[in-house]
């Protein structure tokens, strides 16, 4: 039978599916949310400011603001049942003890079944503060380390660093975590989001949607490229050696970890915001050695800009992490935390006028195959 001519997106390549008005990623460099640039959200707001934003679609009076902050603390503990979950599977992958967790945490919800805006929203500011306690407590615990009781008198940022890594952090780093929870927050139609959004259009329960999400964001090709801009940097080891090592990536035609996007042609907005918090880590921290074989990696590979491999925001958070002395293991987990309440977003507005997403596939196998019975198969 003649295959019909069906013109192929590939990866739905250049295929818009709905419309959204959370965020916009431009590809002359330019990224906003609710129509607010990026770069005045992550200088002059908080994370639970612009959570507030993303979810109700308006910044918040200070009043408004101070209810909903009240409402992220009082969400952080987890209940006893999820822990001991988290212990039972302590020796997995963080991602993976991460999604386990959040799908158990369906069970403890009074209002998993319960649908709409609402019901989203309460459960969506819930599921914000246990993505950040689930990662951290789970750290602690495979480290044989005692789980921390969260601190009211923290920021979500700062709370989580300090259950994560044990000390309460200094105003500079909390504030740079911060940053880093916003410019991660959410990216149009990536493919985490596109995933929740396809469970959402089942009608499935939020944890689940959220699930899917975090499922997919675990992928090297997604979610997995700050831990491999690290490995590189570990790799050329010191500033003298990125040449030659650049050279040889070039001669083999091997990828340059945290350069290039799928939808930016000119630098990726967020990166600025994670370059200035590294060069501020390595200073605080007394190692410039990591921040300066970045810098002079992103200095050789300027010449490819002209190609629109510009660098991406992969690029600056791993070296964040990793001289806040955050295993790379983590450094998925800690994109999942300011990811979460993306999800959420994207899901109550895939709900709040949905269709189920169901593209087709061109089925190229062969047609009119005889069966043959099990017994004359030879």
């Amino acid at each position: 039978m003649a295959q019909q001519q069906i013109e192929l997106k590939r990866g739905l390549n250049g295929v818009y599916f709905d419309t959204t008005e959370s965020s916009d990623v431009m590809p002359e460099g330019r990224l906003i949310y609710r129509g607010y640039d990026i770069h005045d959200l992550a200088s002059k707001s908080t994370f639970e400011e612009v959570v507030y934003l993303m979810m109700h679609g308006a910044l918040p009076t200070r009043w408004q603001l101070a209810d909903f902050d009240a409402a992220l603390k009082a969400a952080r503990k987890l209940p006893p049942e999820v822990i001991d979950i988290i212990v039972k599977v302590k020796g997995a992958h963080p991602m993976d003890v991460l999604r386990t967790a959040i799908s158990a945490l369906s069970a403890f919800d009074g209002e998993t079944e319960t649908m709409g805006k609402d019901a989203n929203i309460r459960k969506g500011i819930r599921l914000t503060a246990q993505t950040a306690s689930i990662v951290a407590a789970h750290h602690r615990i495979r480290q044989g380390k005692p789980m921390l009781e969260p601190d009211p008198s923290l920021s979500h940022a700062g709370n989580f660093l300090y259950m994560l890594l044990g000390e309460k952090p200094d105003k500079d780093t909390a504030e740079l975590m911060d940053r880093d929870f916003i410019v991660h927050l959410d990216h149009s139609s990536n493919a985490s989001s596109f995933a929740a959004r396809v469970t959402a259009s089942t009608l499935a329960d939020l944890h689940g949607c959220v699930v899917s999400g975090i499922a997919t964001l675990k992928g090297p090709l997604h979610g997995g490229a700050a831990e491999g801009v690290m490995k590189m940097a570990l790799e050329i080891g010191d500033v003298s050696n990125v040449e030659s090592y650049l050279a040889k990536k070039h001669a083999n035609r091997e990828r340059i970890m945290g350069f290039g996007h799928r939808v930016y042609k000119a630098e990726d907005p967020r990166a600025r915001h994670l370059r200035d918090g590294s060069a501020l880590l390595a200073q605080k921290k007394g190692q410039p050695k990591w921040f300066q074989i970045l810098s002079k990696v992103e200095e050789q590979m300027r010449p490819y800009a002209q190609r629109g491999i510009c660098v991406n925001v992969d690029f600056w958070a791993g070296s964040v992490y990793y001289l806040l002395g955050i295993p790379e293991d983590l450094f998925i987990p800690i994109f999942a935390v300011a990811r979460v309440p993306g999800y959420v977003v994207q899901v109550i507005e895939q709900q709040g006028r949905n269709v189920l997403i169901r593209p087709l596939v061109q089925y190229v196998g062969p047609h009119d195959q005889q069966y043959v019975p099990i017994d004359q198969r030879g």
